[in-house]
């Protein structure tokens, strides 16, 4: 394999974190035209998600490295497409893409006032939203293709910057305290990472993942197990793992219905991703975190359900299914196997493209409903038997009926569960079975209380529901079914990543050609003349 493939696959790398900035520059700049504004937003993220689906074809033989800048590594950051980046692209551009379109039928980015039952949304500037949400865009894409811790903590910062704005859009009391504990939380998380990078690069001197892959077994093996656990506190409150998720179910609910979307879809993702990028290439011996691991993804899974079931409402119902379905992604990272790999990759995707679904629906189930409370709703089904459709659909596949994708998921969990046969996988077995009916019970819960209960009075008769909002929820709804039509190839592209990604040879010799065997060679011999950094 080689680390100078063909310039037009080389020139896909970048692109998917260009080009949302460079749109949200024009944005920015065109703040007084909203048809440019959206015409430009959804171009970008079109291009994008059509450049990151590109890569998962192109690098199915083998991943591409692009030196920013033209400084190799270690000396320059580097940004790496391989297959798991790839597919995290891909299905992250198409909910991107989605919500967007999502949010223009609703009119949030105009700053339209939502009917909501005598409750109304502020109005919402335009020149905030648009380069705002290209801009998280952006840095999704960034944490997804560094092959930098750094550059992977700028990523975040990004992230936060901009998920702080739209989390606070329009300025009510309930979403600026909300958008308060967010930041708070985001900031101790950033910090934490912060230190971990600090630390890595003293104890190493680099902070370039695949110089950290060889490096990082020649410490001292204490501390090593101490920089992985500083690294998993900062990921594992960003991805809302238990006992650090506290902070989600009260800050998501708050938001208009397309950020709180993103926000569960996508954002708790990117550290679920972290943690399975550092657990492979940087500590690929860990059998003593591993257990903390699965004990920690049991209770995310169990805390989370049982929150669940208690609420009454949709939002914060799904809010908590999140929280705890993060658990079963960590139980296949915790189990440190291809298998276990591969099946946390593909219920990643799984997730990405149900949970965002649900919000959306959930979205247009307060517009035509006018709240989220399940006690102020009722007979959706005859109302809008389309919307019950469109709730129904996601909602079962989240539970884990056979033979959609969450189930699909699950089986294999549940199968490398069985085959590590420890004390604890077994109970992670038994948590998840659990764990899904449960959510099966909360979900159907719901379907019942907003769709068969008998509506009450305030509940319009005849009210439309907005176009615009409804086909960009119903093909997110198709694109969660085609992951179970398209399984087959899918899951075999995931184990192909997670195979990739447990042998570590093949990142390292991806950014120094034969690295894994003479401790990346020539470009480590540089980086020690100069100090053994990774940055000038």
């Amino acid at each position: 394999m080689t680390t100078e493939p063909l310039w037009s696959a080389a020139t896909l790398v970048p692109l998917p974190v260009l080009l949302p900035l460079f749109a949200a520059g024009l944005t920015l700049a065109l703040h007084r035209f909203p048809v440019a504004q959206r015409v430009i937003s959804v171009a970008a993220l079109a291009a994008t998600t059509a450049a990151s689906a590109a890569l998962v074809v192109v690098v199915d033989s083998g991943p591409i490295v692009v030196d920013v800048g033209g400084w190799a590594a270690p000396v320059g950051i580097d940004l790496v497409a391989d297959r798991l980046s790839a597919l995290m692209l891909t299905v992250s551009g198409v909910m991107l893409l989605c919500v967007l379109l999502y949010s223009l039928g609703q009119g949030v980015p105009e700053g339209d006032e939502i009917p909501d039952k005598g409750q109304r949304v502020a109005n919402l500037p335009v020149a905030i939203f648009h380069p705002t949400y290209l801009v998280l865009a952006a840095g999704v894409a960034n944490a997804f293709l560094t092959g930098d811790l750094f550059n992977l903590y700028v990523g975040f910062e990004i992230l936060l910057a901009a998920s702080s704005v739209l989390l606070t859009l329009g300025g009510t009391a309930e979403r600026i305290r909300a958008g308060s504990v967010y930041v708070i939380v985001a900031l101790v998380a950033s910090l934490l990472l912060l230190a971990a990078i600090g630390l890595i690069y003293a104890a190493t001197g680099t902070v370039n993942m695949a110089q950290l892959a060889v490096r990082l077994p020649e410490i001292d093996p204490t501390v090593r197990v101490a920089l992985q656990t500083l690294l998993l506190l900062a990921f594992g409150i960003k991805a809302a793992i238990f006992p650090v998720s506290a902070w989600l179910p009260d800050s998501y609910p708050t938001a208009p219905a397309p950020v709180t979307a993103v926000f569960a879809g996508l954002l708790t993702k990117v550290g679920v991703y972290s943690i399975l990028r550092t657990q492979t290439v940087l500590f690929p011996q860990h059998d003593t975190v591993d257990q903390v691991l699965l004990v920690l993804a049991l209770l995310t899974m169990i805390i989370g359900i049982l929150g669940a079931v208690a609420q009454n409402d949709l939002k914060r119902l799904l809010s908590f299914t999140l929280v705890s379905h993060i658990g079963y992604m960590i139980f296949g990272v915790a189990l440190a196997s291809e298998a276990g790999t591969a099946a946390a990759i593909y219920y990643v995707v799984h997730h990405i493209s149900v949970q965002t679904a649900l919000f959306l629906v959930v979205g247009l189930v307060e517009w035509r409903g006018g709240s989220t409370s399940l006690d102020r709703l009722g007979g959706l089904a005859k109302l809008a038997p389309g919307l019950a459709i469109l709730f129904f659909i996601p909602a079962l596949n989240l539970g884990g009926i056979p033979p959609m994708s969450g189930f699909l998921g699950k089986v294999g969990l549940l199968t490398e569960g069985v085959a590590d046969g420890s004390g604890l996988a077994w109970a992670l077995v038994v948590g998840s079975v659990v764990t899904s009916l449960l959510t099966l019970y909360a979900v159907v819960k719901a379907w019942n209380k907003a769709f068969w209960q008998t509506a009450p009075p305030e509940i319009e008769p005849h009210v439309a529901l907005p176009r615009g909002m409804v086909w960009p929820a119903g093909a997110l709804v198709a694109f969660g079914l085609m992951l179970t039509v398209a399984a087959g190839p899918l899951y075999g592209y995931a184990e192909r990543a997670a195979s990739a990604a447990m042998d570590g040879h093949t990142y390292v010799d991806a950014v120094f050609p034969g690295g894994s065997e003479r401790g990346t060679g020539e470009s480590v011999e540089v980086a020690d003349e100069t100090g053994g950094g990774d940055h000038p």
